[in-house]
C-alpha cells in the first residue's frame, strides 16, 4: 500500500494489510497442502492486493456512493482481493474444493464465471470471503479470490485494458475479437484438461 492509500484508508490501513498477508499466507498453505511438486502444484502464481484509494474512488462513483473507505468497506467485496492463476481448469476446483473445507474461511458466496461464461467471453470463478475486521465499527469486510487458468488470466488483462484505456479505436471489432479467442480458449483449456488426465492415468 503507497504512502496515497494509506492516508485514504486512515486507521483502517493497518487492519487491510494483515488481512492481505492473512489471505496470502493461507491461500499458499491450501495450495502446499495439494501438492509441493513443481510439476504438479495447483498455481502458476498467486498475487494480494488492497484496492488503491482511486480505483476505490472511482467504484464508488459509478455506485452513486460518497467516495469514503468507510463506505468501501461497507459496500465493496473486492477492497482485499487475491488472484490465483492455474495451468488447468481442474487446479481451480480442487483449490475450490479445498477452501469449502477449510474452517479458516467464512463463504460468503461463489460465482462460477467458468461454468456460466458472461456475455463477453469472461471467465473465471470468484469466491467472496467474509473476514472478521473490528476496526472503526466495521466488525466484518468481504474480500474476493479469484481463481482463473493462465488462458482466462491473459484474456482478462486485455478486456481490463479495453475497459480502461481512452480513446482505442476500432472497438466494436476488439470486442468481437476478445469473445471469439476467450470461446477459443476455454475450449483449449478443457483439451489441455483432457491430455493432462490421460498422462497422469498413465
Amino acid at each position: 500500500m503507497n504512502q496515497n492509500d494509506k492516508l485514504f484508508y486512515g486507521e483502517f490501513a493497518p487492519r487491510l494489510e494483515e488481512i492481505s498477508d492473512l489471505m496470502m499466507s493461507e491461500i499458499q498453505a491450501i495450495l502446499d497442502s495439494i501438492s509441493t511438486d513443481s510439476e504438479t502444484a495447483p498455481a502458476e502464481h498467486i498475487k494480494c492486493r488492497i484496492k488503491g484509494a482511486d480505483s476505490l474512488k472511482e467504484k464508488l462513483r459509478r455506485r452513486g456512493l460518497s467516495e469514503t473507505a468507510e463506505n468501501g468497506l461497507r459496500e465493496l467485496s473486492d477492497i482485499v482481493g487475491a488472484r490465483v492463476v492455474t495451468h488447468f481448469i481442474g487446479d481451480i476446483y480442487a483449490v475450490l474444493d479445498s477452501i469449502c473445507k477449510s474452517n479458516k474461511w467464512q463463504i460468503k458466496t461463489i460465482k462460477d464465471y467458468i461454468a456460466n461464461a458472461k456475455p463477453n467471453g469472461y471467465r473465471s470463478l470468484h469466491i467472496i470471503l467474509t473476514i472478521p475486521f473490528g476496526v472503526g465499527g466495521i466488525d466484518t469486510i468481504n474480500t474476493e479470490i479469484q481463481m482463473r487458468t493462465i488462458a482466462m488470466d491473459c484474456w482478462a488483462s486485455l478486456e481490463h485494458q479495453l475497459k480502461y484505456k481512452k480513446s482505442i479505436r476500432n472497438t466494436a471489432l476488439i470486442v468481437e475479437e476478445l469473445k471469439r479467442c476467450a470461446d477459443e480458449m476455454a475450449s483449449t483449456d478443457l483439451s489441455m484438461q483432457t491430455i493432462r488426465d490421460l498422462i497422469q492415468r498413465g
